[in-house]
């Protein structure tokens, strides 16, 4: 029989962090989720809302609260470019400020704490893959580096909270990731190209569409999480959790191109600075200690999100910042 536990999920009403929320409350643990909605939708969670064992709190994690968990699965941070460079300092404090409130609360609940670190962390790579050894290839005066370092440093406050404190810590670094509930004006390139393609629009690539990246479907990736979360054999990460196939940006475009049937021309943007040329993990220590590989191949994926995505009303998403595309 599986113990119940109460668990908070912050960033809880975000992509993933919902669908954290929901599996956790369908499996009968009390879940707390909290966000500051800055690219959450509360939709993510409503159908939760008349739920028993779940409850949901508007606050910010840079500032300090105090619950009595058992668990925290602490996946609050805006992942998108266009998010995360809008208020470059707001990113960095989350990571950080974040985390170490989050770390004082799992220190004084004796809680396990999981942090949803980045493949960011990797930078523009050398090593290709990325096994989780390798250190990174990251510009710490960049456009990009309020989020790739937040996240580094978050990663060294785990540690040391764990090393000093004893706290029960895990880290996960998430590739990118696409399924159902991705907000359609996130930045992410997924559900830039459906909804350009849903609208009719010319599909936007930067540069020739040559970088590439790995691509993992919701539920794999989920799945992936819980298994390290709730891991007994001593293995606390950190842990690539991402699907290594390996794509072009071309490629996926042309894939969403044909299975929604647009007719469409791609567009051709100047490429951002410090945009990764490479993105694939190596996920050997996943499928040694978790046991986990993924299952869901892209066009499978792409066209339960594509499906997702003609069912909702884009004039119900606000496009968090000006900087969605």
């Amino acid at each position: 029989m599986t113990k119940l536990r109460r668990v908070l999920v912050t960033g809880g009403a975000g992509f993933l962090g919902s669908h954290m929320c929901e599996r956790l409350v369908n499996e009968g643990h009390d879940v707390i989720c909290l966000d500051n909605f800055f690219t959450a939708q509360k939709s993510n969670v409503a159908h939760l809302l008349g739920r028993p064992n779940f409850e949901l709190i508007r606050h910010d994690v840079t500032l300090p609260i105090f619950l009595e968990v058992d668990q925290i699965y602490h996946m609050a941070c805006p992942a998108a470019p266009g998010h995360y460079q809008f208020n470059p300092i707001k990113t960095i404090k989350t990571s950080v400020m974040g985390s170490i409130n989050m770390l004082g609360m799992a220190k004084r609940c004796g809680a396990r704490i999981l942090l949803a670190s980045t493949s960011e962390i990797y930078g523009d790579p050398l090593i290709h893959p990325q096994p989780e050894s390798y250190w990174g290839n990251v510009n710490t005066i960049g456009l990009r580096s309020c989020y790739d370092e937040g996240k580094r440093v978050a990663e060294t406050l785990f540690m040391d909270y764990h090393r000093m404190n004893k706290v029960d810590v895990r880290i996960v670094r998430i590739f990118n990731t696409y399924g159902p509930r991705m907000h359609p004006y996130d930045g992410r390139v997924v559900s830039n190209f459906i909804r350009q393609a849903i609208q009719g629009q010319p599909i936007t690539i930067f540069g020739e569409g040559e970088q590439t990246r790995s691509f993992c479907y919701r539920d794999d990736l989920v799945e992936g999480i819980f298994r390290l979360m709730n891991n007994e054999d001593g293995f606390i990460g950190p842990v690539n959790i991402g699907n290594p196939g390996e794509f072009t940006i071309r490629e996926l475009a042309e894939l969403v191109i044909q299975l929604t049937g647009a007719k469409v021309k791609l567009e051709k943007r100047p490429l951002p600075p410090d945009d990764p040329t490479r993105r694939q993990p190596d996920i050997t220590l996943a499928k040694k200690h978790l046991h986990w590989e993924p299952k869901i191949p892209l066009n499978q994926g792409l066209q339960q999100t594509i499906d997702w995505f003609r069912s909702i009303d884009f004039d119900h998403y606000r496009p968090p910042t000006p900087n969605f595309v």
